[in-house]
């Protein structure tokens, strides 16, 4: 999720994507929609206004950037990382032990990404996919230099949009938009279990810190992105609308800046985050290895904030946005902000 275009596109696009096309017949989904469908097939999913079909378990999966993991993520959690033929999703780092490391691990097709960092439209129809998923649609935006659905679908390959990115408005993004990635992918790959293990335990955990916070103080986090320009203020980066605001919310906490945009970012200048009376910090590390030393900067630059005094800061990355693993960040803020109730 998602330092100009890949943090102004990517994230604000994107919290907003490859070789000559191959013709329909020599693709692998093109051929096994020729023949029978295999156990458990036909599924059929809409999604963004389209409606795809499925007749086994896609084998090819390129899942591209979009300034996000969440899609990589949910395909290594539910197993599915041997199905990834290229990724070009990474945080650096991960709240999920040995989770970085494994995306590190897959292919990434060696693909020579555009100026969107991403995967321009020959080389994308050159992977050969059978499946492509985007973060938003702005993945499949020919204007963008995107292969469109349209392309894919003409080579046999299905696209897949993750919830809430058909409008590229992620400002309505909830926990439960992550359920239902998982829950979607589980029903494309026939893992529909593991997806709700997944999703079971997943709430189990998140109702069990809630059940300790109850009660407790409701305090005011900014959230924001490490190092990252995103508009013309000093603070473009600072999340106002989105998953975080449900995950914040479940960890007995509200979002400082909730009120300072309508828009899943606020643009705020330096004087308006000093106003604000911040009793912690979440710094969203998106491939920044120096996300706890911007912690530390920021709670120095603004020693007037509860959060200085009490020196109350945390570093998340994948946790806290669209994925599987929302309980870990709720458990994690509840833990800076209750530590006396967990």
């Amino acid at each position: 999720m998602q330092t100009k275009r890949p943090a102004v596109v990517a994230l604000a696009g994107a919290l907003c994507l490859a070789a000559t096309a191959c013709g329909a017949s020599s693709t692998p989904a093109a051929n096994a929609a020729a023949g029978a469908s295999a156990p458990g097939y036909p599924v059929t999913l809409k999604n963004c206004g389209e409606t795809t079909t499925y007749t086994q378990a896609p084998k090819r999966v390129v899942v591209m950037n979009g300034a996000s993991v969440a899609e990589v993520s949910t395909l290594l959690a539910l197993g599915l990382g041997d199905r990834i033929v290229a990724n070009e999703q990474s945080y650096g780092r991960s709240e999920v032990a040995g989770r970085a490391a494994a995306i590190r691990r897959l292919p990434t097709g060696n693909v020579t990404l555009n100026d969107a960092s991403d995967i321009p439209r020959e080389t994308m129809l050159g992977l050969r996919p059978d499946l492509v998923l985007s973060t938003t649609s702005y993945g499949f935006d020919a204007k963008n230099g995107f292969a469109t659905r349209e392309d894919l679908r003409a080579v046999g390959a299905n696209t897949y949009v993750s919830p809430q990115g058909c409008d590229q408005d992620t400002s309505r993004m909830t926990i439960d938009d992550s359920y239902r990635l998982a829950r979607d992918l589980g029903k494309i790959f026939h893992v529909g279990d593991r997806a709700e293990k997944l999703i079971a335990s997943s709430r189990r955990h998140i109702a069990a810190v809630r059940a300790k916070v109850k009660g407790e103080t409701t305090p005011n986090v900014m959230v924001v992105f490490s190092n990252m320009s995103m508009g013309g203020n000093d603070f473009s980066s600072v999340a106002a609308h989105g998953i975080w605001n449900d995950i914040l919310a479940r960890a007995g906490a509200r979002n400082a800046f909730a009120s300072a945009s309508r828009t899943t970012f606020a643009d705020l200048s330096k004087e308006k985050v000093a106003a604000e009376p911040v009793d912690a910090l979440v710094v969203i590390s998106y491939n920044d290895p120096h996300a706890e030393a911007y912690a530390r900067k920021l709670l120095k630059e603004f020693p007037q904030w509860p959060a200085a005094k009490n020196n109350r800061s945390l570093v998340l990355s994948d946790s806290i946005y669209l994925g599987p693993s929302n309980d870990l960040a709720v458990e994690k803020i509840a833990r800076m902000l209750h530590p006396d109730a967990l």
